[in-house]
């Protein structure tokens, strides 16, 4: 290993990266692509003023600091839009290692923290290397015998990785084998930890097929990844499946994977920030033949706002504490045929892989 990477600081998005001494730095022999490994000089701190290395903790970042990750987009409506680089001068996009140009920013962020790429890392016939090239391999199909059960939410920041840990937590205290899995987003150890510390015994996310960030890559492969992740966390042991999807409904991957659940999950959990995202996402669902089995996220706070919620989507609205404490365990019994969302109504309270692939068509409110 070159002097200039022995030193370095290892971000998150390189955690399965294996026999670092036989790498080597140069500079790249093709253009640039998504999930490329590089090593960047630190030259302006910015917002993001640390990193997380690669068992999810946080590390200060320093002028002159090298730092190793890939190259990746993201997506974040509450943070930074940033993409594929084209030059040396790039941004770092997360504390996770993904590295690109940021191209816009939510305007509470300040600015991103900036990098000089110093090179590629390469193997030592000058191959440039990839997360790809340190993926898992695509597991055995298998189903869990309890059932899979998927959390969109309505926005970034609506509760979903809060209420998968709850989801897990409350199947770890029936005395269950929970698994937990991260099908989109930018390569965290946060919600990993989350998942872990809420008490799943398998734990599984893109990043173990390769992807350092998800946005930007095509609908077959995040399917194939949202099988995998299933059936690894199946191989694993997992009675009971929790996967959750980033982002939004709108957004463009969460959308179009919102198209293959039907036949691939047993039942969804919305996680929303108020009524009105309850009533849009159930009846984007709806349109799709998916069922909500619950409404959660940070729209349970307000007992009043549940309200509202249970109303415009006859749905039960449950809390990340009603989850841990055993409502998560009802959710996986069959569903109900009105379970598949059907707006207006009654009052919810508070408190096999598709034969024929995804749906077509684009969900609408």
């Amino acid at each position: 290993m070159v002097q200039g990477i022995s030193a370095a600081k290892w971000s998150y998005v390189t955690r399965r990266v294996v026999d670092r001494g036989r790498m080597c730095l140069s500079g790249f022999p093709r253009e640039p692509r998504l999930g490329d490994l590089v090593a960047a000089k630190v030259t302006a701190l910015g917002v993001h003023d640390h990193a997380e290395d690669v068992h999810g903790r946080s590390v200060s970042l320093y002028p002159g600091d090298i730092l190793v990750g890939a190259y990746g987009n993201r997506y974040a409506t509450d943070f930074f839009e940033g993409y594929l680089p084209e030059g040396t001068a790039v941004h770092l996009l997360t504390a996770g290692g993904v590295i690109g140009t940021v191209v816009s920013a939510h305007t509470r962020r300040g600015p991103p923290t900036e990098l000089e790429v110093i090179g590629a890392l390469t193997d030592p016939r000058g191959a440039v290397l990839s997360v790809e090239d340190f993926a898992m391999p695509m597991p055995v199909p298998a189903t869990p015998g309890l059932g899979t059960l998927v959390v969109l939410g309505s926005s970034m920041n609506a509760g979903k990785t809060t209420t998968v840990a709850a989801m897990v937590r409350g199947w770890r205290r029936a005395g269950l084998t929970a698994g937990a899995g991260k099908i989109t987003g930018s390569g965290s150890g946060k919600d990993r930890w989350m998942y872990i510390d809420a008490g799943a015994t398998a734990v599984l996310d893109f990043l173990d097929f390769g992807l350092p960030s998800t946005f930007g890559y095509p609908l077959e492969r995040l399917r194939a990844t949202m099988f995998g992740v299933r059936d690894g966390l199946v191989g694993q042991g997992a009675q009971a499946v929790a996967l959750e999807i980033a982002d939004g409904l709108l957004q463009t991957e969460t959308s179009a994977l919102a198209t293959c659940l039907a036949g691939f999950a047993d039942g969804v959990v919305l996680a929303v920030a108020d009524a009105l995202g309850a009533r849009a996402g159930s009846d984007i669902l709806a349109a799709l033949d998916v069922p909500v089995r619950a409404v959660s996220g940070r729209v349970t706070a307000s007992p009043l706002a549940c309200r509202e919620a249970a109303a415009a989507t006859g749905i039960p609205v449950l809390s990340p504490a009603q989850l841990a404490g055993g409502a998560a365990v009802d959710l996986l019994a069959p569903a109900p045929a009105a379970a598949i969302a059907a707006p207006g109504g009654a009052d919810g309270g508070c408190g096999g892989e598709p034969a024929g692939g995804c749906r077509t068509g684009k969900p609408g409110l």
